[in-house]
């Protein structure tokens, strides 16, 4: 028997099939990791049941994490996705919910957030009264750089017209206190998602949309990390962009 895990479940009163939903699981193989204790896991699982939960994961499966422990420059990547949408959407669904005090999307159109959670601009709206802070970073839909990416993606849906969606959705939760949300350019090929230690970096490959493109965990572990350039590279963006309520024609 996996005690720890049953007792973590106790403790926050979650039934096998509560954690079967949020780690994207069979509530039978839930059950078998509780009673087979020798059976751990995959990476993933193992990270959306520790968030699920509000313990460590290394309370839940010791040798595991002791197995797949790093060190050295690496060690604040947590797991990659040769796809973006080949990463279960509970990863994103625990990383937005589990936020308390950061929330950055620096997606350069961030239109598949809307697309993806349900009630995303609900959530967010009780995260900013909550004190969240939440700050979108989005390209200028007018700017040169937006013209030739659309030249270069070649598709039906155009990055002005992503834009134009989240820019909507926004405006639906302007004048809140903690949500602020600027155009800037200088993300178009690198898209990075905060989520208070956490953070999402996708890498833009030429001639492809966001979803086909390579997809990062990071979390941060040590001082001027990978975390930390990300974050950085964010900070400076921001410091250019100008606030989208600024632009009469969104108005």
């Amino acid at each position: 028997m996996n005690e720890a895990l049953r007792q973590a479940m106790s403790r926050a009163g979650v039934s096998d099939q509560a954690l079967a939903e949020a780690c994207e699981v069979d509530a039978k193989t839930v059950n078998r990791w509780i009673t087979h204790p020798t059976r751990t896991p995959h990476a993933r699982h193992r990270w959306a049941a520790s968030q699920a939960l509000g313990v460590e994961e290394a309370d839940l499966w010791p040798s595991a994490v002791r197995v797949s422990l790093k060190t050295g420059a690496d060690r604040e990547m947590v797991q990659v996705f040769p796809y973006r949408s080949a990463a279960p959407a509970s990863l994103w669904r625990s990383l937005i919910h589990g936020a308390r005090r950061e929330l950055v999307f620096a997606g350069y159109t961030n239109y598949f957030l809307w697309l993806e959670h349900a009630n995303l601009g609900n959530l967010l709206s009780k995260k900013a009264v909550g004190g969240c802070r939440i700050r979108f970073l989005i390209g200028d839909p007018d700017s040169s750089t937006t013209r030739e990416r659309e030249q270069e993606e070649d598709v039906p849906l155009t990055l002005s017209t992503r834009i134009a969606v989240t820019v909507g959705e926004l405006h639906k939760l302007r004048g809140l206190d903690n949500i602020q949300a600027r155009y800037e350019t200088g993300h178009v090929n690198i898209s990075v998602f905060r989520f208070d230690n956490d953070m999402i970096v996708t890498p833009i490959l030429a001639r492809r949309v966001g979803h086909d493109s390579p997809m990062f965990h990071v979390r941060r572990e040590q001082n001027d990390g990978m975390f930390d350039r990300f974050a950085e590279h964010v900070e400076e963006l921001w410091s250019r962009g100008r606030d989208i309520w600024e632009n009469p024609r969104d108005a």
